[in-house]
C-alpha cells in the first residue's frame, strides 16, 4: 500500500513538472523534455498521454528532421479560460483570459455594491451574459476569480474587514450561489500585484502600490504574496504620513489614502481620471496645482517603501496607469529623498493599464491548475 501511494505521488510530481515545463516554453519535443527534466522517455510519454487525454496539451506539428523520424512539437493548450471580477463600490469589472494570461475581452459595468441576494444574483447574471458575448464553451472555463477591496481570511473564504464596501462577514458562497463555476476570492491590490509579476521570470521581489479610489498594495517576495500575520500586509493606504492630518475613511487622521487616492485627482473632473490627466497635459491650472501637491505626498510614500523593502516599486491603479509620461520626473523626485541611491530606476509603472485587478483574480485559477495538474 505504501509503495502504491509513493508511486502515485511520484507520478503526480512528474506530471506536474512536465506541465509546468511546457507552460513556460515554446513547442518542444518529447526528447527535449526528457533530456531537460532528466526523465526517461517512457515516463515522459506516459505523462504526456495522460495530459493529452485531459485536453491540457496539444501537438502543434513536427520539427525538422535531423536525420531520423521527425519529432512531434508539443505545447500546453492555452484554449482554456478563466473569468476575473473586480468588485468596487460602484462598478463591476469583468475580464476573460486564456491560460497564457492574455486578455480576450473586458467590460466594466456600473453596478453599485449592495450586500444582498439581489446584488449577488445580478453579478451572476453579468458573468453569464459576459460569457455568452465571448462565445466560449462553458466546459472550457476553469473558474471565476473575484477581487474585493477587503481583508480576507487565510483560506480566502470569508471577509474579515471591509469598509470600502459593506461586506464584513461576507463569504465566497454569497457569489458562488449564483455563479456556476468554481469561485476564488482575492484582495484587490494583491490580485493586481500578482498580475504584474505573472510572466516576469527575472523579477522575484516587488512592492505594488495601488493608487485606486482607495490606496492599497501588495508585497511580493520570491514571487509569492506576503500576506502578513493577520492577512493585512500591504495596507499602505493606512500608513500615517501627516500627523493629525486629513480624516481618512477609516476614521484615522493623516492616512496615505487621504492624500494619494485617485479620487484626490478625479474629484476635480467629476470622477473622470482620464479627463484629469487630459487637462493636466494642457496645463490647466487647477489640475497642475493639485498634481504638484499630490506628488509631494506620493514621493514620500515611494521613498518609504524603497527604504522598507529595498526592491522595485510598481505604481498601479487608476492613477498609476497614467504615469508613464511622468515617470522620469517621479524618478528624479524620489532620488532626491533617497539616502543611498542617485537615481530612481527602481520605480516603474504598471504593465496592465486596464482591469489589472480582474486579471489578477482570474490568474488565481490558472495558478491553481498549473500547481495541481
Amino acid at each position: 500500500m505504501i509503495n502504491r501511494v509513493n508511486s502515485i505521488e511520484v507520478r503526480k510530481i512528474n506530471r506536474n513538472a512536465i506541465y509546468k515545463f511546457l507552460y513556460k516554453h515554446d513547442p518542444i519535443s518529447i526528447q527535449e523534455i526528457a533530456h531537460t527534466l532528466k526523465m526517461s522517455l517512457p515516463t515522459v510519454a506516459q505523462n504526456l498521454k495522460e495530459l493529452q487525454e485531459r485536453d491540457l496539451i496539444i501537438e502543434t506539428g513536427l520539427f525538422e528532421s535531423t536525420g531520423g523520424r521527425k519529432a512531434k512539437a508539443i505545447t500546453y493548450n492555452s484554449l482554456k479560460y478563466t473569468v476575473g471580477l473586480d468588485i468596487t463600490r460602484n462598478h463591476v469589472g469583468i475580464v476573460l483570459i486564456d491560460l497564457s494570461g492574455k486578455v480576450i475581452k473586458n467590460v466594466r459595468k456600473q453596478y453599485p455594491f449592495a450586500n444582498s441576494k439581489e446584488y449577488f444574483k445580478g453579478v451572476g447574471n453579468l458573468v453569464e451574459h459576459f460569457i455568452d458575448d465571448c462565445k466560449i464553451e462553458r466546459g472550457k472555463i476553469l473558474g471565476v476569480g473575484i477581487a474585493l477591496p477587503a481583508i480576507l481570511s487565510e483560506d480566502k473564504q470569508l471577509v474579515n474587514y471591509a469598509t470600502v464596501i459593506d461586506f464584513k462577514g461576507g463569504s465566497v458562497k454569497d457569489f458562488s450561489e449564483f455563479i456556476p463555476y468554481p469561485c476564488i476570492l482575492s484582495n484587490d491590490a494583491n490580485a493586481a500585484g500578482f498580475a504584474e509579476l505573472w510572466d516576469k521570470e527575472d523579477i522575484q521581489n516587488v512592492v505594488y502600490l495601488s493608487l485606486n479610489n482607495s490606496v492599497g498594495g501588495s508585497i511580493i517576495i520570491g514571487k509569492n504574496i506576503y500576506m502578513g500575520q493577520n492577512q493585512r500586509s500591504g495596507e499602505f493606504g493606512h500608513m500615517t504620513i501627516v500627523q493629525n492630518g486629513r480624516t481618512c475613511y477609516c476614521g484615522q487622521k493623516g492616512c496615505v489614502d487621504a492624500y494619494c487616492s485617485a479620487k484626490i485627482l478625479s474629484d476635480s473632473t467629476n470622477g473622470n481620471i482620464a479627463e484629469f490627466f487630459r487637462l493636466l497635459r494642457s496645463n490647466s491650472e487647477p489640475q497642475k496645482a493639485l498634481w504638484e501637491e499630490y506628488l509631494t505626498h506620493l514621493v514620500v510614500i515611494i521613498n518609504n517603501l524603497r527604504m522598507l523593502y529595498d526592491c522595485n516599486v510598481i505604481l498601479g491603479g487608476y492613477a498609476g496607469a497614467y504615469m508613464d509620461e511622468y515617470i522620469e520626473h517621479l524618478r528624479e523626485l524620489v532620488s532626491r529623498r533617497n539616502s543611498f541611491e542617485v537615481d530612481g530606476s527602481y520605480l516603474h509603472v504598471c504593465k496592465y493599464k486596464l482591469e489589472a485587478t480582474a486579471v489578477g483574480a482570474a490568474l488565481q485559477h490558472v495558478e491553481s491548475l498549473i500547481n495541481n495538474v
